[in-house]
C-alpha cells in the first residue's frame, strides 16, 4: 500500500491517528522512520489548519515499531500568533516508541531571503534495485539511483552520497510524502562497511525551506548527504532535499548508530 493510500485509510479519533502498516514499509524489524513521522504528522494535522505549513520537526526514535497497527496521539504545546508547537507520541499500549515535536508556522514578512545552491548536474547513475531479503523492505516503495558517493556495504570510506528518488505514489505530494523522501537516506557510514551490519537513527531534525512544493511530481527528487562526524559507533550527517525542478525544499540532520 502506498503512502497516499495509507493516509486515506488512517482511522482518526480526535487527535489520534491509527494506521495499519504492512511489511512493505519495514526497515529491518521496525517500521521505516519516515513513515513513523508521517503517522505522527497525520495526528498533528487534526489540530492544525491545512493552510499553516510545517516548518520544523524534531524526532527521537525510542523503540522499534512492529508492522500492524501503528498509532500516534498529538497535543498542542503552545499556539502563538504565527507559530504553533505540537507534540506527537507513537505508542503501543503504554509504551512510548517515538516522540515528535513540530512547529507549524504562518508566513512572516522578512527582508532576509536565502536558499542553498542548486544541485550539480548528474554525471552518473547506478540503479539500486529492491531485492527481497537483501535490501530493506520499504525500498520497494521507491525507484532509486545512486548518483554520487557509494552505496551501503561497498567498503568505500566516502564522506558524501546522493540519491535520485522516485516514490511509487500517485500523489499529490503532502508534507508526509516529503518526510518519507527525506528519511530515505541510509547512514553514509554504512558505505564504509565491507559487509552488511545494522544501522539505525536515534534522532532526526528536519527543516522546511520551501513549503510550496505540492505541484512537484513525486519522481526525480534528490537527497544529498554528508557525513559530518563519527566516533564510538555514533555518526552525524546532514542532508539537503531537492525537488525535481532543483528547488532546495528541506534540510535534515540525523544522529545515527552503526554496529561495525
Amino acid at each position: 500500500m502506498n503512502l497516499t493510500e495509507l493516509l486515506h485509510a488512517a482511522r482518526i479519533d480526535g487527535a489520534r491517528a491509527t494506521f495499519d502498516v504492512g511489511d512493505d514499509w519495514l526497515q529491518g524489524r521496525s517500521v521505516f522512520g519516515g513513515l513513523q513521522a508521517a503517522v505522527g504528522w497525520r495526528a498533528m494535522r487534526t489540530l492544525i489548519a491545512a493552510d499553516i505549513p510545517l516548518r520544523t520537526l524534531q524526532m527521537t526514535f525510542i523503540a522499534p515499531i512492529e508492522q500492524g497497527e501503528v498509532s500516534a496521539s498529538a497535543r498542542v504545546l503552545r499556539a502563538g500568533k504565527s507559530a504553533t508547537h505540537v507534540e506527537a507520541r507513537l505508542h503501543a499500549g503504554d509504551e512510548t516508541q517515538a516522540v515528535m515535536l513540530c512547529v507549524f508556522g504562518s508566513a512572516r514578512e522578512s527582508m532576509v531571503q536565502r536558499r542553498p545552491a542548486a544541485p550539480a548536474p548528474v554525471e552518473k547513475r547506478v540503479r539500486i534495485p529492491f531485492i527481497a531479503g537483501v535490501t530493506p523492505r520499504f525500498m520497494q516503495q521507491f525507484d532509486v539511483d545512486l548518483i554520487a558517493g557509494a552505496g551501503p556495504f561497498s567498503g568505500k570510506p566516502v564522506e558524501k552520497t546522493a540519491f535520485d528518488l522516485s516514490l511509487h505514489d500517485p500523489g499529490p505530494p503532502t508534507e508526509a510524502h516529503l518526510l518519507v523522501i527525506a528519511d530515505f537516506v541510509p547512514p553514509v557510514a554504512l558505505s564504509w562497511m565491507p559487509k552488511p551490519v545494522p544501522g539505525s537513527s536515534l534522532t532526526w531534525m528536519f527543516e522546511v525551506l520551501e513549503p510550496d512544493f505540492a505541484r512537484q511530481p513525486l519522481a526525480g527528487w534528490r537527497v544529498e548527504s554528508a557525513l559530518v562526524g563519527a566516533r564510538d559507533g555514533y555518526t552525524s550527517q546532514t542532508t539537503t532535499v531537492f525537488a525535481p525542478d532543483g528547488t532546495p525544499v528541506a534540510l535534515s540532520r540525523q544522529s545515527m548508530v552503526v554496529f561495525g
